[in-house]
């Protein structure tokens, strides 16, 4: 049996995690450590599904955080692995738990390091950096790009204060949503360009996110080639921080077709939510992939897919398929390990979806089920 016939035995909704396709993506960013000496962390903010942080952590540095709760996470689950945390602000209160379990703790302003930074320093543990803010992205969604006009994150170099890096060790930056290596390569010309005399200064550089370093056409000899340059250049360690990278393709979100109506085209009503089980849907927005369909009218039978909510946005997209539709048939969303999970929600009361991991053996385990309390918890 092939693992879409073994997901399509799963009560539903419900997520999959691919453990294969996960540990196939582990393999590549490994040899990216291997080939450079480089770190590379796992961003929790798109994957944080801790029962598979123990594979994760055989193949890559650690993790990076968005705030104390992730931070958290990976310090009780990855276990002696580097944790590195990045937030626009930190709250007082939060701060000497994230001295006690960080490795390294970068900070979005002077303002925000001047405030900690006598506490920072006399701590004795973590290290620390500065997000920096090249005012170079290739990203043409404002609402994913760090650096569009106005952005909160990151430092531009208008801003720098060059007196005030006693103590910082590193710089870090992100600018980049699921690219390739040149994109990184004309970004680097930018980080040179206006912070490189400081990296002469530092330790470390972070790369960031949103490398789309497992993607089949991604060049991994360029990026090699990159993170080499600037540790060779400027003496330092680097840092590379993917979400997507460590989770694409590696996972499913198995849903059941629940009723089939018509009003101008054929619609089918499932019991998965765009809004609820993978709002980046809407946000991005984009069309997911389900296993055996095609773009509209390619196929003999078109449909338009919608949840059970009552929000009348709440499409997921538009389809064809081979064979018409029957109501209990189940359909096999792709790529649904990163950005579904950590966003999902129960607007609606809509149930969470269970969560699977479908072994390489071909088992599936059962990791969580989730029923009203955890709807009411949250109210």
């Amino acid at each position: 049996m092939d693992k879409y016939e073994i997901v399509k035995t799963l009560p539903t909704p419900c997520y999959v995690i691919d453990e294969e396709a996960l540990i196939k993506n582990l393999i590549t960013l490994k040899s990216v450590e291997q080939r450079t000496g480089c770190h590379v962390l796992l961003a929790q903010k798109a994957f944080s599904s801790y029962s598979v942080y123990p594979l994760i952590a055989k193949y890559i540095s650690g993790t990076t955080a968005s705030g104390l709760f992730e931070a958290r996470l990976a310090y009780e689950e990855m276990g002696n692995r580097q944790i590195h945390v990045f937030s626009p602000a930190y709250k007082d209160e939060d701060f000497d738990e994230l001295l006690d379990i960080c490795d390294h703790i970068v900070f979005n302003s002077f303002g925000q390091w001047k405030h900690f930074r006598e506490k920072a320093l006399s701590h004795g543990g973590a290290e620390f950096g500065l997000r920096v803010n090249p005012e170079y992205s290739e990203i043409e969604t404002d609402i994913y790009n760090p650096c569009f006009r106005n952005s909160r994150l990151g430092i531009t170099l208008e801003n720098f204060e060059e007196n005030e890096i006693d103590g910082i060790s590193g710089l870090h930056f992100h600018t980049m949503c699921e690219q390739g290596a040149e994109t990184l390569e004309r970004t680097l010309r930018y980080v040179e360009e206006k912070f490189g005399k400081y990296l002469y200064r530092m330790k470390w550089l972070n790369f960031g996110g949103g490398h789309h370093i497992t993607k089949p056409d991604y060049n991994v000899d360029k990026l090699v080639e990159l993170i080499n340059h600037i540790k060779n250049k400027y003496n330092v360690e680097v840092y590379i921080e993917p979400g997507e990278a460590v989770a694409i393709d590696a996972g499913f979100l198995i849903t059941t077709v629940l009723d089939l109506t018509k009003n101008g085209m054929d619609l089918a009503i499932v019991d998965t939510s765009a809004a609820c089980h993978m709002p980046d849907v809407l946000e991005m927005p984009y069309r997911p992939l389900i296993v055996g369909s095609e773009l509209p009218y390619v196929l003999p039978h078109t449909y338009r897919l919608g949840a059970p909510t009552c929000l009348a946005g709440d499409v997921i997209g538009d389809y064809s398929f081979e064979n018409a539709l029957r109501i209990g048939e189940k359909l096999i969303f792709t790529d649904m390990a990163m950005y579904s999970i950590v966003k999902n929600n129960t607007f609606n009361g809509m149930p969470l979806p269970s969560i699977y991991l479908l072994k390489t053996d071909g088992r599936t385990e059962l990791i969580k089920q989730f029923g009203y309390e955890d709807f009411k918890r949250r109210l």
